[in-house]
């Protein structure tokens, strides 16, 4: 028998943009439920040491969502594990139906179901993914201090990466299936005119190596895509940055996308183009892309979901809600 249930807000998504939204939610009274997809946690979960959350000098990312989640679940929200597989938000009440077949109507969504880096599909950069292969520098770079990294693409995303990687390792070694590169002249200059900087051009990261005992990234074998012709150097770490891929799949054809299918919020807000549905995170996010920004996101989203509840009679809110009880 199909269960059916419906709530003022439901949250799409658990990394940390739905917790946050969660924990604002719940302690605004709205009784959230959130639906945490198919890897709770996000991004995070994936993530060794993280030394850029405030208030922890160094924390596991799957340990930090951990308490993430228990923090939401203490405020009163109600954390369901299952896959959202289809949503519907031609009108309200909005309808999410979920993977085991669970049927939920909702006054409101929050979408938070952020954002992937897109891989290479190598198997050894699966196997060294958290111990010396990344796909964000602005995450894992503080940790190749005076060592040897290999970035992997052309575009802005590539270059930056790049030079910021640069105020850490010794050396960078940019790789690029090309001739030239597709980003902005501007920060091609930086990178050219950087002594740190490499550019390895038509190629392609053909294996990760590195060692098990322990787990550690040695090198890369690089493909020269002229003459087929393969060689190997000396790497601590690996950067992909070939891009991302926002999770927005539920909602195309629904909401307005941007940037390669990013939801599009109103500027300085989280409403999206269908009153009542609101995103945050990642899935928004085409520029920063940090737990930290996530968390922020989720505050906001919940907030305008809030207003935006009360201005429809669903809840009574009080001239000054939630804001002036976190200080």
């Amino acid at each position: 028998m199909t269960e059916r249930s419906h709530v003022k807000l439901l949250i799409v998504g658990s990394g940390p943009a739905g917790y946050t939204a969660a924990v604002y939610a719940a302690r605004a009274m709205l009784e959230p439920m959130l639906i945490q997809g198919m890897q709770p946690g996000g991004q995070l979960t994936i993530t060794t040491e993280v030394e850029n959350w405030p208030g922890e000098t160094e924390i596991q990312g799957p340990e930090l969502m951990v308490k993430m989640e228990a923090h939401a679940k203490a405020m009163g929200a109600e954390i369901v594990t299952d896959l959202v597989t289809a949503l519907d938000l031609g009108k309200r009440p909005f309808t999410a139906t979920c993977d085991s077949g669970r049927v939920v109507t909702a006054d409101a969504v929050i979408l938070a179901t952020g954002a992937q880096a897109r891989w290479l599909g190598l198997p050894s950069e699966e196997q060294f993914k958290g111990f010396g292969v990344s796909a964000c520098a602005t995450c894992d770079g503080f940790f190749y201090r005076n060592r040897e990294v290999v970035v992997i693409g052309g575009g802005n995303t590539a270059v930056e990466e790049a030079l910021f990687l640069t105020r850490f390792a010794s050396k960078v070694t940019l790789v690029h299936r090309r001739d030239s590169l597709r980003a902005e002249k501007i920060l091609q200059n930086r990178l050219f005119a950087h002594p740190k900087v490499e550019v390895i051009w038509n190629s392609e990261l053909a294996e990760v190596t590195g060692a098990t005992t322990p787990m550690g990234v040695t090198g890369a074998l690089l493909r020269d895509l002229r003459d087929g012709s393969v060689r190997e150097i000396k790497a601590d770490g690996v950067f992909v940055a070939i891009g991302h891929a926002p999770a927005s799949e539920l909602v195309a054809g629904q909401l307005e996308l941007h940037n390669g299918g990013y939801v599009k919020v109103e500027p300085g807000s989280t409403r999206t183009s269908i009153p009542g549905v609101f995103a945050a995170g990642d899935l928004t996010d085409h520029i920063y892309r940090q737990a930290i920004t996530s968390a922020g996101m989720g505050c906001m989203a919940a907030l305008d979901a809030e207003h935006f509840l009360a201005a429809e009679g669903e809840i009574e809110i009080a001239p000054e809600p939630l804001v002036a009880a976190i200080y």
